[in-house]
């Protein structure tokens, strides 16, 4: 497929900043948001808190059909390819999100077995996965990927060797969950005993006696009060406003009430997000679930049909703004919307609707439960579309990554 963004450009900020600034350099707001804006321009998100499952049961998504999605940290690209669409066009603003997808292509494609592919992208502490990225994967990368990975730090190591030890703590993310373990930890609580549970009932025991105490003390309400304090789950300034009509009113509980369904939700066996979360790691065979590309009865089906996808360095608007009239069957947009002003999602959408051809499905997360869309995009966009409102709630409580208020569904009108 033709890769749009050619070489990628890592101004810090640029692209990002273009998407989240909406007011003056100088003020409060404006300032917060240009520090966001730079700290979303490396690594954000080692793997994806979108669950690809829920995603793909909402599509309905099967073979034939062309899809064209937000990448973030490329675990959903990969686990679409097991549907065999017909294409998997993937877009990201964030140029270290485009060297990650373009390096897990081509480990796809060049590393020797499913083994090879799982130690890289699955287990935690193995010195041999730099060797295999030289060997096998570095050869087959463009300039400026290659350059992202192998950029050396201050200790003169390539930023490639962060798969040597423990790659899901590295990103902003990563820096998240290792804070947020070290605060836990300080506090008297290891949240990775709750991995010990057995049962959904011992898994609720843990969260309500030990974890959910946690966010009724001064320490993490001072916190988590502060919106710079959660740039690193991606969150910009916009989305914690809206994360704030949430429940209580407080992002204390906002947060209390995510981790507990991410902790209480699902079985921990079936649920890789909060082995992440708890355990930071994956589970190791037999253990649990893992990301479908990790799954080894699926490494054929998406080695096969790993040429169907691609990474642009480029926002959706613009992308979708180059494809023909009805070209695309199934959208995937994140939770990007809930950065957009009026303005953009208009433009969003007039290009979506545009290209969507008949039954074509959208799908979205919102940090808040209601969609942005009803008040803010022209009705006469709108009224090409019908609003699945049971099935998104149903899809939103199927989400193992339990971070979302709100799931979302749009089917184009007309057969």
């Amino acid at each position: 497929m033709t890769d749009v963004s050619g070489e990628l450009v890592f101004r810090r900020g640029k692209e990002v900043g273009k998407a989240v600034c909406r007011n003056g350099a100088l003020s409060r707001d404006g300032l917060s948001e240009r520090l966001f804006a730079l700290l979303f321009s490396g690594l954000v998100y080692p793997q994806i808190w979108e669950d690809p499952e829920t995603d793909m049961e909402a599509m309905q998504l099967g073979e034939g059909h062309r899809v064209v999605t937000i990448a973030s940290g490329g675990c959903n690209i990969l686990a679409y390819l097991t549907r065999s669409p017909a294409s998997v066009e993937a877009v990201d603003l964030n140029a270290a999100h485009v060297a990650l997808n373009r390096m897990k292509f081509a480990a796809v494609r060049h590393l020797p077995s499913h083994g090879d592919l799982f130690r890289f992208f699955g287990e935690p502490g193995n010195d041999h996965n730099a060797h295999a990225y030289d060997a096998f994967i570095a050869p087959h990368l463009d300039p400026a990927s290659r350059q992202y990975w192998e950029k050396r730090n201050w200790r003169g190591r390539r930023r490639i060797e962060l798969f040597n030890g423990n790659f899901y703590n590295s990103g902003l993310l990563g820096f998240f969950l290792s804070a947020g373990h070290r605060i836990a930890r300080w506090q008297g609580v290891d949240p990775a005993e709750i991995m010990q549970a057995k049962t959904p009932e011992e898994q609720r025991r843990f969260f309500e006696g030990r974890l959910a105490p946690l966010f009724d003390r001064p320490l993490l309400k001072w916190i988590t009060s502060r919106k710079s304090s959660l740039f690193a789950l991606g969150i910009p300034p916009a989305q914690y406003d809206a994360l704030l009509a949430c429940g209580d009113g407080s992002m204390a509980g906002v947060l209390r009430a995510r981790l507990e369904k991410l902790a209480c939700d699902f079985p921990l066996k079936d649920n890789y997000f909060a082995w992440q979360a708890f355990a930071r790691r994956y589970p190791a065979a037999g253990e649990g679930a893992l990301p479908d590309y990790l799954v080894a009865a699926r490494h054929e089906v998406v080695k096969r049909n790993i040429d169907r996808a691609s990474i642009n360095h480029v926002n959706m608007t613009d992308y979708l703004g180059a494809k023909p009239d009805g070209s695309v069957d199934r959208f995937v947009l994140l939770d990007a919307q809930d950065w957009m002003t009026d303005a953009q999602l208009n433009a969003l959408w007039a290009q979506i609707t545009r290209t969507a051809a008949p039954g074509a499905r959208v799908i979205f997360r919102t940090a808040a439960e209601p969609s942005v869309l009803p008040g803010r995009v022209a009705t006469e966009l709108l009224d090409q579309w019908s609003y699945e409102e049971e099935a998104s709630r149903a899809f939103c409580k199927t989400d193992r990554s339990a971070i979302y208020g709100g799931f979302h569904l749009y089917v184009k009108d007309g057969q």
